[in-house]
């Protein structure tokens, strides 16, 4: 083959190659002729034809695109520096515009950066740090605060959530002449300085071992009330048990005597066989098996011995 022919079928190749051009799903394509957009926009996904060489394929995404911001210092209406790390999500809905505002994503994610941290910046600057670290005014737990306690706690008015809806809402109104919508930003994370950091860390330890003091000294004075209540019905329970003890041997002393009594007013064979065996009873609990004893025929004990015979 010659070599003009080799460079025709090359040449034919490029030109056919720069002719069709396809569109995917995820596609929307500027056409532009030496610069400048031709025609709208082609967003319906298939295979193509432009003019070859003198028309360009300008390819922008129609999916949700991301944004990352910065993480920045930023003071507050009540002079805190914090760091302040946002994100959003945003999208491309007028290519043509977007083509002729910001070219291209670089473009729009410098815009971007101006307009969102920009909006950011304002609106923390336009608040206090607690209505960016609180959501709502809810009522903390008995368990957290003492009563007194209440009264210090500051009431918001927006919350972190409000001031988010705010630097959307006016980040949505800048974009729209640029082709794009910012469809959602959050913030990533919202945190003190070190120096102040430290602060804040130290006042909460304080407020937790202050917390927990307070339990220990409710803890420790619900435990004397217990042990003093338990003090108090031990000593009740024993003084009762005393009472009944006393009352018994009081009973039974009686009861006795009693029956002493009737057996000492019982005849005299009575009375002489009871001495009988109170004097045997005082014999075993005076003498043992090695005790020796001696009498006189004019002792108690020999008279009773002697008297008690048959």
């Amino acid at each position: 083959m010659k070599p003009l022919a080799i460079i025709a079928v090359i040449l034919a190749l490029i030109v056919v190659a720069n002719t069709f051009y396809v569109v995917n799903e995820y596609d929307q394509v500027i056409i532009t002729q030496f610069g400048k957009p031709i025609g709208g926009t082609i967003d319906k996904p298939g295979l193509k034809v432009k003019i070859p060489i003198i028309q360009k394929v300008n390819r922008f995404d129609k999916r949700f695109l991301e944004w990352d911001g910065n993480s920045n210092q930023l003071p507050t209406k009540d002079k805190r520096f914090i760091y302040v790390d946002t994100y959003a999500r945003w999208r491309i809905t007028d290519p043509l515009l977007f083509f002729q505002r910001l070219q291209n994503e670089r473009g729009a994610q410098t815009r971007l950066d101006d307009i969102l941290d920009g909006e950011t910046r304002n609106a923390i600057a336009k608040h206090d740090l607690v209505e960016l670290i609180r959501s709502t005014n809810r009522t903390p737990e008995q368990s957290e605060l003492i009563p007194e306690d209440l009264s210090t706690l500051e009431t918001i008015q927006y919350g972190r959530e409000k001031i988010r809806q705010e630097i959307l809402a006016a980040a949505q109104a800048r974009t729209t002449d640029l082709g794009i919508e910012v469809l959602d930003l959050q913030f990533k994370r919202i945190n003190y300085v070190e120096e102040v950091r430290k602060k804040v860390y130290e006042r909460m330890i304080a407020e937790r071992q202050r917390i927990a003091e307070r339990f220990r000294s409710e803890g420790a004075g619900e435990a004397s009330r217990i042990q003093g209540e338990r003090d108090r019905e031990l000593k009740r329970i024993q003084s009762e048990a005393y009472k009944q003890a006393e009352q018994i041997k009081g009973e039974a002393d009686a009861h006795a005597t009693a029956i002493y009594a009737k057996a000492y007013d019982r005849s005299a064979e009575s009375r002489q066989f009871y001495a009988f065996l109170k004097t045997m009873e005082s014999y075993e609990n005076t003498l043992d098996a090695q005790s020796w004893l001696i009498l006189s025929t004019d002792g108690e004990f020999y008279r009773l011995l002697k008297t008690s015979k048959p």
